[in-house]
């Protein structure tokens, strides 16, 4: 199904205006596939907070760490529990195609936020494409002659074969590709000690041979700082690009261990997506998606360490 794509502060404002006035209270779930632990998740879930505040709705948040079954049983239980509206990450490709049907055949609005699926029907999707950040990221490189035909990119990540990784790995393909730029993705896991301890690791024993760096997830990209100095690794030494949604990132760019990163808006995320969710169970159809997310450099750094409560 063909969507039109509706971007920017007017999509925002049209959405929580909406919901302001909206006159029943009513009850929305929120449904991630992120761990508690993943710093850029608490932003995620400041904006559903938020939402609810701002709008005297209530909101049902839930963590399922990847968890594929007890990501589709917290939906059904919403189903059950007849919902007014679902917002919900994925956690692998097609893992809730057939949850999504439940819901919709209930007539329950499932909004997809965060990490996009097109294989389940949902009402609409809030979020990055994710495709086209992984293309980003690879181009940046390209662009600004990091990288090119012969050398190779480590591309670590949390959750190897998670939607997130596996559709920014195609964009980058798409660009790496007809290059001759090769590439490895590795586990790193979303324990941050443990992630701390494999980049180290990989890092020591291919040192020699890594180009450039492309981190698949917050986490990954955030531990560049504390990676680099165990292993004697210098600020800039190899350039990296990656997720921007966290304060070590932020400090990272500023401190010139990280050239670039992919802010996502999260907090604005979780909030449109609730409004729109609010507008679908109020009879009035969403009809677009909402493309969120900003590659920066060190100049807009200090903005988003800021907005995320740094200093």
């Amino acid at each position: 199904m063909l969507r039109r794509t509706f971007m920017g502060a007017a999509a925002a404002l049209a959405l929580s205006t909406g919901a302001a006035f909206a006159q029943d209270t009513k009850t929305l779930y929120w449904i991630s596939h992120g761990s508690p632990a993943d710093p850029v998740w608490t932003y995620f879930l400041e904006g559903a907070e938020k939402w609810a505040a701002d709008t005297g709705h209530t909101v049902n948040t839930s963590f399922h760490s990847g968890d594929v079954p007890s990501h589709q049983e917290a939906m059904r239980a919403a189903i059950a529990a007849g919902a007014d509206a679902i917002c919900s990450s994925n956690p692998d490709p097609g893992a809730l195609v057939d949850t999504v049907a439940e819901a919709r055949n209930a007539g329950i609005p499932t909004l997809n936020f965060n990490t996009p699926d097109p294989s389940a029907d949902w009402n609409a999707y809030i979020g990055g494409n994710l495709v086209e950040v992984g293309r980003q990221w690879a181009q940046y490189l390209v662009d600004n002659g990091h990288v090119e035909e012969g050398d190779f990119v480590w591309m670590p990540v949390e959750v190897p074969g998670a939607t997130y990784g596996v559709q920014e790995e195609e964009g980058i393909a798409s660009v790496f590709e007809p290059l001759g730029i090769t590439w490895e993705v590795t586990d790193a896991t979303l324990d941050q000690a443990e992630i701390i301890n494999r980049m180290t690791d990989y890092l020591t024993a291919n040192r020699d041979r890594i180009d450039a760096m492309i981190g698949l997830g917050d986490l990954v990209t955030g531990s560049v700082p504390r990676v680099w100095n165990q292993a004697g690794v210098s600020p800039g030494e190899i350039p990296v690009v990656g997720w921007g949604n966290s304060l070590d990132t932020t400090q990272g760019i500023m401190d010139g261990f990280i050239l670039a990163g992919m802010w996502q808006d999260p907090q604005a995320t979780s909030y449109m997506c609730l409004s729109a969710a609010l507008m679908e169970s109020s009879g009035i159809p969403v009809g677009f998606d909402i493309i969120t997310g900003l590659l920066y450099e060190e100049d807009l750094a200090p903005l988003y360490h800021e907005i995320m409560g740094g200093n």
